[in-house]
């Protein structure tokens, strides 16, 4: 077990850093058609979660730069207020509105999906873009390890309140879930809160991202004929205050090597534009095209057999109705 884990931290390392960094996304870019960044999308409703900051912020400005209305889901009043000024401003688009919630409460996230779906809007595309790297282990107040509350159990939670609202879209509607590359290091596993004595914030983190990628593909399976496409990606390596923040000494080393947040945010844009016939659902997405999901010989790929049993426990801490 020691061998394999430490060959897939050295094939990601590897990859990552032949990939996922700015001249990754640079090398990339040669390949990318203009014109599909050129779609304007007036009169669609995207909701971002997490949007005050970082990718959030730059995927969140980059739809309402191309007509979206936009909601941005956020923890905090005022950083999501200035936020939301701030892409009012540089966007000249005024339809741009802030939710608050707390996308680590299961109480909060149905909160405020019942005051949202009394809006009786339809929901054209959902970006689960939420995410936490705490080195700590921190129990919420409803008792669930904090990475894994927001990670898994408020991405669950948040997509699946949303569906009704996401129908109403059909057959334009699309849920991109904000994974990572980090997820090739770690198999699925049923060990949602990170048992061992030794916590390790970076393995749960990985651990978060491959359910991410899993639950794609699982609910692309489960509501193929709701009209909605459900797509997971990769935003690469970006300076964001989260990575700042939660990995520092990787910020530091990779100092201007590190993605822009719209660089990280490109491909939550391209995907929210494409006709839904160029995309396929529950695949994994890395700069407009889709990637794959395990790497060579990292014995990951069986994991995903795990994901019934995972979502049946994560459906019961969430307390929804079958």
């Amino acid at each position: 077990m020691f061998l394999l884990k430490t060959w897939r931290s050295t094939a990601f390392g590897i990859y990552g850093y032949m990939n996922f960094t700015k001249n990754g996304f640079i090398e990339h870019s040669k390949k990318f058609k203009p014109d599909d960044m050129q779609i304007q999308i007036e009169g669609k409703n995207c909701v971002v979660t997490g949007a005050n900051s970082g990718i959030g912020y730059a995927a969140a400005e980059g739809l309402a730069s191309r007509g979206a209305t936009v909601y941005m889901v956020c923890r905090n009043k005022e950083r999501g207020q200035e936020a939301l000024s701030k892409i009012q401003s540089s966007t000249g688009n005024q339809n741009v509105y802030l939710e608050v919630c707390d996308l680590s409460s299961v109480n909060d996230i149905k909160s405020f999906a019942s005051t949202f779906a009394s809006k009786d809007v339809p929901v054209h595309v959902l970006v689960n873009n939420a995410g936490l790297l705490e080195n700590k282990r921190t129990t919420t107040p409803e008792g669930f390890e904090l990475n894994f509350a927001v990670n898994v159990l408020g991405t669950y939670t948040m997509t699946e309140l949303m569906l009704p609202l996401l129908e109403k879209a059909k057959p334009d509607a699309k849920v991109i879930t904000v994974a990572s590359g980090g997820m090739y290091t770690s198999p699925l596993t049923t060990d949602l809160q990170f048992s061992d004595d030794k916590f390790n914030g970076v393995e749960q983190y990985a651990r978060n991202k491959r359910i991410q990628v899993a639950l794609t593909e699982k609910w692309a399976d489960k509501y193929k004929n709701k009209g909605i496409g459900f797509y997971s990606m990769h935003p690469g390596w970006a300076e964001t205050p989260g990575v700042a923040k939660s990995l520092p000494s990787f910020s530091e080393s990779f100092s201007g090597k590190l993605r822009t947040s719209e660089q990280g945010a490109d491909t939550i844009v391209w995907l929210a534009l494409q006709p839904k016939e160029k995309l396929v659902s529950g695949a994994f997405y890395f700069d407009r095209a889709e990637a794959q999901k395990h790497l060579k010989l990292a014995g990951t790929s069986k994991s995903h057999d795990l994901i019934d049993s995972v979502i049946d426990t994560v459906h019961s801490m969430a307390a929804l109705d079958p």
